[in-house]
């Protein structure tokens, strides 16, 4: 499973779920410490990736 994990959570969530045969990537790795919701589902969508979030809006 492909996932990208946004900057409300750990970096060591994308580690671990690496560690367990994932392909997943924290925000801030790819380069969007800063990046909208929208540029976030965006990047997830065009890569086919589930957002990992805990962004309450």
């Amino acid at each position: 499973m492909k996932f990208l994990v946004d900057m409300p959570l750990s970096p060591s969530l994308a580690r671990w779920l690496r560690e367990r045969g994932h392909d997943a990537v924290h925000a801030f790795e790819v380069g969007l410490g800063f990046a909208s919701d929208e540029e976030i589902v965006g990047r997830a969508r065009r890569e086919g990736r589930v957002v990992v979030t805990a962004d309450l809006d």
